[in-house]
């Protein structure tokens, strides 16, 4: 642990610095990395990473990728519309206190349908069974003071989600101390299937 530490010399702004250029690489067609066997074979001993990115499970939102990231930089957990359980809070603090990451990122996207899925299930008050049941009544939090008549409602839960999603993190047990005392940060993005920007929600810079 105080290995990790001594060799992470990377800030939480630092951290969001690089994500921040990486997309913007992206975007503009000239990213500095890709998949190349060379760079996964030259991370094999250890890692590093700065950041740990928990996003959703979308095919279109590769993370890697949109942030224009190289191997061994950033840990990646996924789920549907990036709905926290058990396991991902887990995998969350683990990044941070084993691997030393800075900055924990939460990135939603642009026509989410599992987002999409809640906000119809609510609407027509017929909501799925089983595990599928889970995910919306875990998004349906953050359909509250949200006006479903609205045309613009599903942008408006997507953005209230992935806010949600920071602030849960934020205040975990294992992860609060760790802001308290600027080690790391947490902070929201949504992802713009159709200009690949993303923007970040609540930066302090």
């Amino acid at each position: 642990m105080t290995a990790i530490r001594a060799a992470q010399a990377i800030t939480p702004s630092t951290a969001l610095g690089e994500l921040i250029t990486g997309n913007k690489r992206f975007v503009y067609g000239n990213p500095q990395y890709g998949h190349n066997v060379t760079q996964a074979a030259a991370t094999a001993g250890g890692q590093q990473p700065h950041s740990v990115v928990l996003g959703c499970i979308d095919s279109r939102v590769p993370l890697e990728a949109i942030f224009d990231q190289p191997f061994g930089s950033i840990c990646v957990a996924r789920s549907g519309a990036h709905v926290l359980d058990r396991s991902l809070v887990g995998s969350v603090e683990f990044a941070v206190s084993a691997l030393g990451v800075s900055l924990a990122l939460v990135v939603g996207h642009k026509r989410c349908g599992a987002v999409t899925a809640t906000v119809d299930a609510i609407r027509s008050d017929d909501r799925p069974g089983g595990d599928v049941g889970y995910l919306v009544e875990e998004i349906a939090a953050a359909v509250d003071g949200v006006d479903l008549d609205d045309p613009a409602a599903t942008d408006q839960v997507i953005r209230a989600h992935v806010i949600r999603t920071t602030e849960r993190l934020r205040e975990s047990p294992a992860l609060a101390t760790a802001v308290a005392e600027g080690r790391i940060d947490v902070v929201g993005a949504i992802y713009d299937l159709d200009t690949g920007w993303v923007e970040f929600l609540n930066r302090k810079d």
